[in-house]
């Protein structure tokens, strides 16, 4: 399934998730973890399953869960609450490797069996940029996992990690070690046929700076992006979408190979177009009623 726009709602505000039953977004993130205070982390259990329970029939959307990092004991509560019936995937955060994500995967494994729901179909998509350790370990996603759907990344928590005063340069750009995690996450996602997915943008307000932003990331082969506000989804879905042009070629290279089988490269409008060409052409039209996806386990 597409998941261009992956939408945050704080799991315990009621009127966020009643503003959130129509999104149109591609996934829903119910937030068990940073927008919840410590005090509300039971409320906003139940508060989950209940949301999960009433919008499974009518929803449009994934239902997605961030649970609180595996190295505290919320993590576990938050599962044993949220694994039922009407959950898509898990958001995993803070996560030092791919042993987290096989970590996940085996508590999921039980409680899937638990809840009579068949085991392996709840996803995950891992934050994986979001410590020290995970930076230095990010060749391992290579290993991939059968239920790995994403990779995703973020700078606010690796600032903090890292002991810097801001992730970015007087200028206003990113700093190195934050560009290195962005590519990092982009590669790591590639290598374990996973959807690289962009961080947030953090002014929801500016429009045309997320555009802009959204631009650059599809330019780079992010796939989708993390939204913090309702108003960036129809954006965010619109820049990670094809275009009508971007589908006509596609369907152009695609047919031009398939005249000319034994061919290592064709010819288009007076442009020459190889094999590496047609790969992306699949890839652009997958999701599409136009063509069936190339392979990726993720999609």
């Amino acid at each position: 399934m597409k998941m261009r726009s992956l939408l945050f709602v704080p799991a315990d505000n009621e009127k966020k998730l009643d503003k959130a039953r129509g999104s149109k977004a591609d996934a829903l993130i119910l937030d068990l973890e940073d927008s919840v205070a410590a005090t509300r982390k039971s409320v906003a259990r139940e508060m989950t399953l209940r949301y999960l329970h009433e919008t499974r029939a009518a929803r449009t959307w994934q239902a997605f869960v961030r649970i609180n990092p595996l190295s505290t004991p919320g993590a576990l509560f938050d599962l044993a609450a949220v694994v039922a019936d009407g959950l898509d995937g898990i958001v995993l955060p803070k996560a030092d490797g791919i042993e987290d994500v096989v970590r996940l995967g085996y508590c999921l494994d039980v409680l899937e069996a638990h809840s009579g729901i068949p085991v392996g179909r709840t996803r995950i998509v891992v934050v994986a940029t979001e410590t020290a350790t995970a930076m230095l370990g990010m060749s391992g996603y290579a290993q991939s996992h059968p239920r790995l759907a994403g990779i995703t990344w973020g700078a606010e928590d690796l600032s903090a990690a890292l002991g810097a005063s801001s992730n970015r340069e007087a200028d206003g750009t990113l700093s190195h070690a934050y560009v290195l995690a962005r590519s990092i996450c982009l590669i790591a996602s590639a290598a374990a046929g996973a959807a690289p997915i962009d961080t947030l943008h953090a002014d929801f307000r500016d429009a045309a700076g997320l555009e802009a932003a959204c631009a650059e990331s599809r330019r780079r082969g992010f796939t989708g992006r993390i939204a913090i506000h309702p108003d960036q989804v129809d954006i965010i879905n619109r820049c990670y979408s094809p275009s009508a042009e971007d589908l006509a070629l596609a369907r152009a290279v695609i047919a031009a190979f398939a005249a000319q089988p034994d061919a290592g490269t064709v010819g288009i409008d007076g442009r020459m177009y190889d094999r590496p060409h047609l790969v992306q052409a699949q890839r652009t039209l997958a999701g599409t009623d136009a063509g069936a996806p190339p392979g990726n386990t993720a999609q």
